[in-house]
């Protein structure tokens, strides 16, 4: 430790207070967090690119200051998703102190990482007043069964008004319109059910048939419309 002259020339004082950092919660408990081993949780966080041409919603579960499982969901670019491939290689084993000072290949993701961080470390994650925090695998089961994620894709214009592409159901196969040309449901595809019935030996004609389903009043419909093509 280096000191300069005037320090050094200064007669000591004694330090009298000794105030302990604010407790955070943690997993059930208050803690004093002095170190990163001291921080565990489990919490969710959205980055964006710098052009914002694209997002990534990353999930981590952080146990004794280090990252034992990460999900990472990305949305808008392509060359994000490559992105995302390396940096959920890159996540798992890092402390977060490590991640958040890694590049994690895209803007989005890292920005994501400093969003999480942010929360981490404040005690303001999912699973702070969970006894135990939640287990490895947690992030996983936010998927779903079928181990996709839920993305929405909507497309409207003024003239020719709305289509909806992608639910969270799947693939939008048709939009279901009543008498006045006005939405009250729509057709779609599980596209992940589909490629589990192909995959358990289902011709890809019958799995399409069983994959499908609709929501609201289609049987109502004075027509339906492909939304790609119509």
């Amino acid at each position: 430790m280096i000191y300069t002259k005037e320090i050094e020339n200064m007669c000591p004082v004694a330090k009298g207070a000794c105030h302990e950092p604010a407790p955070i919660p943690e997993e059930g408990k208050w803690v004093h967090a002095k170190k990163i081993e001291d921080i565990s949780g489990f919490t969710h966080g959205v980055g964006w690119c710098a052009p914002q041409q694209g997002a990534c919603k990353l999930s981590l579960n952080v146990k004794e200051g280090v990252i034992q499982e990460a999900l990472v969901e990305t949305i808008g670019c392509s060359g994000m998703t490559h992105s995302a491939a390396m940096a959920a290689e890159i996540l798992q084993g890092k402390t977060i102190l490590e991640a958040l000072n890694t590049d994690l290949v895209c803007d989005a993701i890292n920005t994501a990482m400093r969003e999480l961080f942010l929360q981490i470390v404040y005690g303001r994650t999912q699973s702070a007043f969970s006894d135990d925090g939640l287990a490895i695998g947690a992030g996983l089961e936010d998927l779903g069964k079928g181990l996709r994620s839920q993305v929405g894709t909507m497309y409207a214009t003024k003239e020719k008004g709305v289509r909806y592409l992608e639910m969270a159901e799947g693939y939008v196969t048709g939009i279901a319109l009543d008498e006045n040309d006005e939405v009250i449901g729509y057709q779609f595809v599980s596209l992940g059910k589909m490629t589990d019935f192909i995959k358990n030996g289902d011709d890809p004609n019958t799995a399409w048939e069983k994959a499908k389903g609709q929501y609201g009043r289609v049987d109502d419909a004075a027509k339906i419309i492909d939304p790609r093509k119509e």
